[in-house]
Protein backbone atom coordinates (compact mmCIF):
# COMPACT_ATOMS: atom_id res chain seq x y z
CA UNK A 1 0.00 0.00 0.00
CA UNK A 2 1.12 3.67 -0.78
CA UNK A 3 0.77 4.26 3.13
CA UNK A 4 3.67 1.98 3.79
CA UNK A 5 6.11 3.57 1.85
CA UNK A 6 5.85 6.53 4.44
CA UNK A 7 6.90 6.65 8.13
CA UNK A 8 7.11 9.62 10.53
CA UNK A 9 10.49 10.23 12.98
CA UNK A 10 10.46 12.95 15.69
CA UNK A 11 13.25 11.89 17.87
CA UNK A 12 14.86 15.12 17.34
CA UNK A 13 13.27 17.75 19.00
CA UNK A 14 11.48 20.37 16.51
CA UNK A 15 12.30 17.97 13.85
CA UNK A 16 10.15 15.65 11.64
CA UNK A 17 12.26 12.90 9.64
CA UNK A 18 10.55 11.23 6.81
CA UNK A 19 11.20 7.62 6.16
CA UNK A 20 10.70 6.59 2.82
CA UNK A 21 10.90 3.37 0.97
CA UNK A 22 9.74 1.47 -1.64
CA UNK A 23 9.08 1.99 -5.11
CA UNK A 24 8.35 6.15 -5.77
CA UNK A 25 7.11 5.92 -9.66
CA UNK A 26 3.54 7.14 -10.91
CA UNK A 27 3.06 3.65 -11.84
CA UNK A 28 3.06 2.40 -8.46
CA UNK A 29 1.44 5.03 -6.78
CA UNK A 30 2.73 6.86 -3.74
CA UNK A 31 1.32 8.87 0.01
CA UNK A 32 -0.09 12.15 -0.91
CA UNK A 33 1.23 15.58 0.78
CA UNK A 34 -2.20 15.57 2.73
CA UNK A 35 -0.60 13.38 5.20
CA UNK A 36 2.53 15.10 5.88
CA UNK A 37 0.19 18.13 6.33
CA UNK A 38 -1.89 16.28 9.15
CA UNK A 39 1.63 15.43 11.18
CA UNK A 40 2.25 19.02 10.42
CA UNK A 41 -1.13 20.30 11.89
CA UNK A 42 -0.87 17.98 15.12
CA UNK A 43 2.98 18.95 15.41
CA UNK A 44 2.58 22.53 15.40
CA UNK A 45 6.15 23.06 17.03
CA UNK A 46 7.80 21.56 13.91
CA UNK A 47 10.45 23.66 12.32
CA UNK A 48 12.36 21.66 10.03
CA UNK A 49 11.68 18.19 7.90
CA UNK A 50 14.85 15.85 7.00
CA UNK A 51 14.67 12.92 4.63
CA UNK A 52 15.43 9.34 5.37
CA UNK A 53 15.69 7.82 1.48
CA UNK A 54 17.99 4.64 2.01
CA UNK A 55 14.47 2.29 1.67
CA UNK A 56 13.91 3.72 -1.48
CA UNK A 57 14.05 1.32 -4.52
CA UNK A 58 13.53 3.42 -7.59
CA UNK A 59 11.74 7.12 -8.75
CA UNK A 60 10.74 9.06 -11.27
CA UNK A 61 8.95 12.87 -12.28
CA UNK A 62 6.20 11.22 -9.41
CA UNK A 63 8.60 11.72 -6.74
CA UNK A 64 9.80 15.28 -7.64
CA UNK A 65 5.95 16.04 -8.18
CA UNK A 66 5.30 14.92 -4.14
CA UNK A 67 8.89 16.71 -2.66
CA UNK A 68 7.57 19.89 -5.00
CA UNK A 69 4.09 20.28 -3.46
CA UNK A 70 5.87 19.19 0.33
CA UNK A 71 8.10 21.96 -0.03
CA UNK A 72 5.83 25.00 -1.17
CA UNK A 73 3.12 24.00 1.33
CA UNK A 74 6.08 24.13 3.99
CA UNK A 75 6.98 27.51 2.68
CA UNK A 76 3.38 28.33 3.32
CA UNK A 77 4.12 27.20 7.09
CA UNK A 78 7.59 28.69 7.22
CA UNK A 79 9.24 25.30 7.82
CA UNK A 80 12.50 24.44 6.23
CA UNK A 81 12.99 21.72 4.07
CA UNK A 82 16.37 20.24 4.52
CA UNK A 83 17.33 18.36 1.27
CA UNK A 84 20.42 17.30 2.48
CA UNK A 85 19.65 13.14 2.55
CA UNK A 86 17.89 12.97 -0.62
CA UNK A 87 20.11 11.86 -3.97
CA UNK A 88 21.98 14.39 -5.83
CA UNK A 89 20.08 14.33 -8.47
CA UNK A 90 16.80 14.80 -6.50
CA UNK A 91 18.39 17.67 -5.52
CA UNK A 92 18.77 19.05 -8.65
CA UNK A 93 15.39 18.67 -10.06
CA UNK A 94 14.35 20.26 -7.10
CA UNK A 95 16.06 23.11 -6.73
CA UNK A 96 15.21 23.71 -11.08
CA UNK A 97 11.49 22.99 -10.03
CA UNK A 98 11.24 25.48 -7.08
CA UNK A 99 13.39 28.36 -8.87
CA UNK A 100 10.44 28.62 -11.63
CA UNK A 101 8.48 31.06 -9.80
CA UNK A 102 4.84 31.00 -10.47
CA UNK A 103 2.72 32.58 -13.21
CA UNK A 104 0.51 35.27 -12.05
CA UNK A 105 -0.16 37.72 -15.07
CA UNK A 106 -3.58 37.67 -15.02
CA UNK A 107 -3.59 38.81 -11.39
CA UNK A 108 -0.83 41.58 -12.51
CA UNK A 109 -3.45 42.52 -15.15
CA UNK A 110 -6.66 42.79 -13.28
CA UNK A 111 -4.25 45.17 -10.43
CA UNK A 112 -2.34 47.08 -12.92
CA UNK A 113 -3.42 51.06 -12.62
CA UNK A 114 -3.83 53.33 -15.67
CA UNK A 115 -0.89 54.96 -15.50
CA UNK A 116 1.35 51.66 -14.82
CA UNK A 117 -0.03 50.95 -17.78
CA UNK A 118 0.91 54.12 -20.07
CA UNK A 119 4.22 53.80 -18.60
CA UNK A 120 4.55 50.18 -19.33
CA UNK A 121 3.71 51.03 -22.79
CA UNK A 122 5.71 53.78 -23.36
CA UNK A 123 8.70 51.74 -22.18
CA UNK A 124 8.35 49.24 -25.02
CA UNK A 125 7.93 52.01 -27.44
CA UNK A 126 11.29 53.34 -26.58
CA UNK A 127 13.03 50.12 -26.34
CA UNK A 128 11.12 48.63 -29.54
CA UNK A 129 12.42 52.34 -31.63
CA UNK A 130 15.87 51.93 -29.44
CA UNK A 131 15.75 48.34 -31.52
CA UNK A 132 14.97 49.66 -34.74
CA UNK A 133 17.39 52.23 -34.95
CA UNK A 134 19.86 49.58 -33.84
CA UNK A 135 19.16 46.92 -36.47
CA UNK A 136 19.17 49.86 -39.71
CA UNK A 137 22.43 50.64 -38.43
CA UNK A 138 23.59 47.29 -38.61
CA UNK A 139 21.87 47.43 -42.24
CA UNK A 140 23.89 50.60 -42.99
CA UNK A 141 27.32 48.81 -41.74
CA UNK A 142 26.56 45.50 -43.60
CA UNK A 143 25.32 47.12 -47.07
CA UNK A 144 28.65 49.52 -46.85
CA UNK A 145 30.79 45.99 -46.30
CA UNK A 146 28.82 45.02 -49.35
CA UNK A 147 29.54 47.73 -51.13
CA UNK A 148 33.35 47.34 -50.73
CA UNK A 149 33.24 43.50 -51.10
CA UNK A 150 33.65 42.53 -47.85
CA UNK A 151 30.48 41.12 -46.38
CA UNK A 152 29.53 37.22 -46.17
CA UNK A 153 26.85 37.24 -49.09
CA UNK A 154 26.00 33.44 -50.50
CA UNK A 155 24.46 34.75 -54.23
CA UNK A 156 23.05 31.27 -54.40
CA UNK A 157 20.57 31.96 -51.66
CA UNK A 158 19.95 35.72 -52.77
CA UNK A 159 18.97 33.81 -56.25
CA UNK A 160 16.60 31.33 -54.29
CA UNK A 161 15.35 34.27 -52.58
CA UNK A 162 14.47 36.04 -55.44
CA UNK A 163 12.64 33.39 -56.70
CA UNK A 164 10.43 32.83 -53.64
CA UNK A 165 9.93 36.53 -53.27
CA UNK A 166 8.87 37.21 -57.24
CA UNK A 167 8.19 34.24 -59.42
CA UNK A 168 6.41 32.33 -56.36
CA UNK A 169 4.19 35.21 -55.97
CA UNK A 170 2.35 35.90 -59.25
CA UNK A 171 -0.02 33.42 -59.00
CA UNK A 172 -1.55 35.25 -55.89
CA UNK A 173 -0.63 38.82 -57.04
CA UNK A 174 -2.38 38.04 -60.37
CA UNK A 175 -5.42 36.75 -58.74
CA UNK A 176 -5.94 39.79 -56.63
CA UNK A 177 -4.49 42.48 -58.92
CA UNK A 178 -6.72 41.37 -61.53
CA UNK A 179 -9.65 41.23 -59.27
CA UNK A 180 -9.18 44.78 -57.35
CA UNK A 181 -9.38 45.75 -61.52
CA UNK A 182 -12.67 44.43 -61.93
CA UNK A 183 -14.39 46.36 -58.83
CA UNK A 184 -12.63 49.57 -59.30
CA UNK A 185 -14.38 49.01 -62.66
CA UNK A 186 -17.84 48.34 -61.51
CA UNK A 187 -17.62 50.95 -58.62
CA UNK A 188 -17.10 53.45 -61.16
CA UNK A 189 -19.45 52.23 -63.46
CA UNK A 190 -22.09 53.02 -60.65
CA UNK A 191 -21.62 56.44 -60.84
CA UNK A 192 -20.74 57.19 -64.03
CA UNK A 193 -23.44 55.76 -66.15
CA UNK A 194 -25.91 58.24 -64.39
CA UNK A 195 -23.66 60.65 -66.56
CA UNK A 196 -23.23 58.69 -69.76
CA UNK A 197 -19.59 58.67 -69.07
CA UNK A 198 -18.69 55.34 -68.33
CA UNK A 199 -15.78 55.89 -70.73
CA UNK A 200 -14.14 57.67 -68.23
CA UNK A 201 -14.07 53.81 -66.29
CA UNK A 202 -10.90 53.37 -68.27
CA UNK A 203 -9.31 56.92 -66.14
CA UNK A 204 -10.20 55.24 -62.76
CA UNK A 205 -8.79 51.99 -63.37
CA UNK A 206 -5.31 53.03 -64.69
CA UNK A 207 -4.66 55.88 -62.32
CA UNK A 208 -6.14 53.98 -59.42
CA UNK A 209 -3.90 50.89 -59.72
CA UNK A 210 -0.83 52.60 -61.16
CA UNK A 211 -0.51 55.27 -59.11
CA UNK A 212 -1.55 53.27 -55.43
CA UNK A 213 -3.90 50.11 -55.63
CA UNK A 214 -1.27 48.19 -57.36
CA UNK A 215 1.73 48.66 -55.13
CA UNK A 216 -0.73 48.67 -51.66
CA UNK A 217 -2.20 45.60 -52.46
CA UNK A 218 0.87 43.87 -53.66
CA UNK A 219 2.76 45.10 -51.04
CA UNK A 220 -0.51 43.76 -48.23
CA UNK A 221 0.03 40.73 -50.07
CA UNK A 222 3.80 40.41 -49.43
CA UNK A 223 3.50 41.36 -45.99
CA UNK A 224 1.50 38.21 -45.69
CA UNK A 225 3.56 36.02 -47.75
CA UNK A 226 6.82 36.63 -47.58
CA UNK A 227 7.25 38.99 -44.45
CA UNK A 228 5.56 36.49 -42.68
CA UNK A 229 7.90 33.85 -43.81
CA UNK A 230 11.05 36.02 -43.42
CA UNK A 231 9.88 36.35 -39.22
CA UNK A 232 8.96 32.52 -39.63
CA UNK A 233 12.61 31.41 -40.78
CA UNK A 234 14.52 34.13 -39.04
CA UNK A 235 12.76 32.93 -35.31
CA UNK A 236 13.38 29.20 -35.80
CA UNK A 237 17.06 29.94 -36.46
CA UNK A 238 16.74 31.68 -33.39
CA UNK A 239 14.88 29.15 -31.75
CA UNK A 240 17.84 26.73 -32.67
CA UNK A 241 20.59 28.91 -31.99
CA UNK A 242 21.48 28.90 -35.68
CA UNK A 243 21.89 32.85 -35.31
CA UNK A 244 24.00 32.24 -32.72
CA UNK A 245 26.35 30.32 -34.44
CA UNK A 246 27.05 32.21 -37.20
CA UNK A 247 28.14 35.00 -34.35
CA UNK A 248 30.50 32.43 -33.01
CA UNK A 249 31.63 31.89 -36.48
CA UNK A 250 32.38 35.54 -36.81
CA UNK A 251 30.01 35.86 -39.28
CA UNK A 252 27.16 38.68 -38.77
CA UNK A 253 23.66 37.45 -39.22
CA UNK A 254 22.71 40.80 -40.79
CA UNK A 255 25.11 40.40 -43.62
CA UNK A 256 24.43 36.62 -43.99
CA UNK A 257 20.26 36.72 -43.78
CA UNK A 258 18.83 40.24 -43.88
CA UNK A 259 21.32 41.65 -47.16
CA UNK A 260 19.88 39.41 -49.10
CA UNK A 261 16.47 39.31 -48.43
CA UNK A 262 16.23 43.64 -48.11
CA UNK A 263 18.00 43.34 -51.59
CA UNK A 264 15.20 40.77 -53.11
CA UNK A 265 12.45 42.57 -52.07
CA UNK A 266 13.97 46.07 -52.97
CA UNK A 267 14.49 44.41 -56.75
CA UNK A 268 11.14 42.40 -56.92
CA UNK A 269 8.67 44.86 -55.68
CA UNK A 270 8.54 47.43 -57.93
CA UNK A 271 8.59 45.01 -60.43
CA UNK A 272 5.90 42.76 -58.73
CA UNK A 273 3.89 46.38 -58.81
CA UNK A 274 3.63 47.16 -62.49
CA UNK A 275 2.69 43.37 -63.31
CA UNK A 276 0.07 43.90 -60.72
CA UNK A 277 -0.82 47.60 -62.46
CA UNK A 278 -1.16 45.24 -65.99
CA UNK A 279 -3.25 43.00 -64.59
CA UNK A 280 -5.54 45.09 -62.82
CA UNK A 281 -5.92 47.37 -66.27
CA UNK A 282 -6.48 43.71 -67.91
CA UNK A 283 -9.56 43.21 -65.31
CA UNK A 284 -11.14 46.79 -65.69
CA UNK A 285 -10.77 46.36 -69.29
CA UNK A 286 -12.74 42.80 -69.51
CA UNK A 287 -15.18 44.42 -67.39
CA UNK A 288 -15.64 47.28 -69.46
CA UNK A 289 -15.55 46.06 -72.76
CA UNK A 290 -17.44 42.70 -71.55
CA UNK A 291 -19.96 43.40 -69.77
CA UNK A 292 -20.27 47.86 -69.93
CA UNK A 293 -19.98 47.63 -74.02
CA UNK A 294 -17.55 49.85 -73.65
CA UNK A 295 -15.63 50.03 -77.22
CA UNK A 296 -12.31 48.07 -76.32
CA UNK A 297 -10.38 50.62 -78.66
CA UNK A 298 -11.79 53.77 -77.36
CA UNK A 299 -10.62 51.98 -73.67
CA UNK A 300 -7.76 51.59 -74.43
CA UNK A 301 -6.79 54.98 -76.19
CA UNK A 302 -8.38 56.49 -72.62
CA UNK A 303 -6.22 54.46 -70.70
CA UNK A 304 -2.99 55.62 -72.68
CA UNK A 305 -4.20 59.38 -72.45
CA UNK A 306 -4.82 59.04 -68.52
CA UNK A 307 -1.74 57.24 -67.27
CA UNK A 308 1.19 59.67 -66.99
CA UNK A 309 4.85 58.78 -66.59
CA UNK A 310 4.80 60.76 -63.24
CA UNK A 311 1.53 58.17 -61.87
CA UNK A 312 3.93 55.35 -62.69
CA UNK A 313 7.11 56.73 -60.21
CA UNK A 314 4.84 57.44 -57.59
CA UNK A 315 3.58 53.30 -58.01
CA UNK A 316 7.66 52.65 -58.13
CA UNK A 317 8.58 54.81 -55.48
CA UNK A 318 5.31 53.42 -53.13
CA UNK A 319 6.73 49.47 -54.09
CA UNK A 320 10.20 50.64 -53.33
CA UNK A 321 9.38 52.04 -49.70
CA UNK A 322 6.99 49.11 -48.86
CA UNK A 323 9.98 46.63 -50.04
CA UNK A 324 12.02 47.68 -47.43
CA UNK A 325 9.95 47.84 -44.91
CA UNK A 326 8.54 44.36 -45.30
CA UNK A 327 12.04 43.24 -45.11
CA UNK A 328 12.83 44.87 -42.24
CA UNK A 329 10.07 44.27 -40.25
CA UNK A 330 10.03 40.58 -41.18
CA UNK A 331 14.00 40.28 -40.15
CA UNK A 332 13.74 42.24 -37.30
CA UNK A 333 10.91 40.44 -35.78
CA UNK A 334 12.75 37.15 -36.40
CA UNK A 335 15.90 38.04 -35.21
CA UNK A 336 14.56 39.25 -31.86
CA UNK A 337 11.49 36.89 -31.07
CA UNK A 338 11.42 34.88 -28.08
CA UNK A 339 13.24 31.62 -28.25
CA UNK A 340 10.54 29.36 -28.28
CA UNK A 341 7.53 27.91 -30.30
CA UNK A 342 5.10 30.62 -29.09
CA UNK A 343 7.82 33.65 -29.47
CA UNK A 344 7.85 32.18 -32.92
CA UNK A 345 4.33 32.26 -33.53
CA UNK A 346 4.10 35.63 -31.60
CA UNK A 347 7.12 37.10 -33.72
CA UNK A 348 5.25 35.93 -36.95
CA UNK A 349 2.49 37.86 -36.07
CA UNK A 350 3.99 40.68 -35.29
CA UNK A 351 5.83 41.39 -38.32
CA UNK A 352 2.68 40.93 -40.77
CA UNK A 353 0.83 43.20 -38.48
CA UNK A 354 3.82 45.73 -38.51
CA UNK A 355 4.23 46.00 -42.01
CA UNK A 356 0.70 46.04 -42.97
CA UNK A 357 0.35 49.17 -40.37
CA UNK A 358 3.64 50.98 -41.47
CA UNK A 359 2.31 50.38 -45.02
CA UNK A 360 -0.88 52.26 -44.71
CA UNK A 361 1.05 54.60 -42.85
CA UNK A 362 3.56 55.41 -45.63
CA UNK A 363 0.78 55.50 -47.94
CA UNK A 364 -0.63 58.27 -46.29
CA UNK A 365 2.82 60.28 -46.04
CA UNK A 366 3.65 59.54 -49.83
CA UNK A 367 0.02 60.90 -50.64
CA UNK A 368 0.55 63.77 -48.75
CA UNK A 369 4.50 64.96 -50.28
CA UNK A 370 2.80 63.92 -53.57
CA UNK A 371 -0.17 66.85 -53.41
CA UNK A 372 2.20 69.09 -51.79
CA UNK A 373 4.41 68.74 -54.74
CA UNK A 374 1.59 68.48 -57.19
CA UNK A 375 2.89 65.37 -58.52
Amino acid sequence: MPTEKLSFDYSQPQKLQLKLSGDWKITTGFPAVDEVTAQLVSHPDIIEITFEISGISGWDSGFISFLLQLARECQSRKIRVNPVGLQPGVQKLLALALAVPKKDTLHHIIHETFLEAVGGKALQIKEGAYSLLDFLGEIAVSFLRLVTGKSYFRWDDFAYIVQKCGADALPLVSLISLLIGIILAFIGAIQLEMFGAQIFIADIVGIGMVRVMGAVMTGVLMAGRTGASFAAELGIMQVNDEIDALKTLGVSPVEFLVIPRLLALIIMMPLLTIYADLMGIVGGFVVSTRVLNINPAEYLEHTRQAIKLSNLWVGLIHSFVFGIIIAVTGCLRGIKCVRSAAGVGEATTSAVVSAITSIVVATAIITFICQILKV
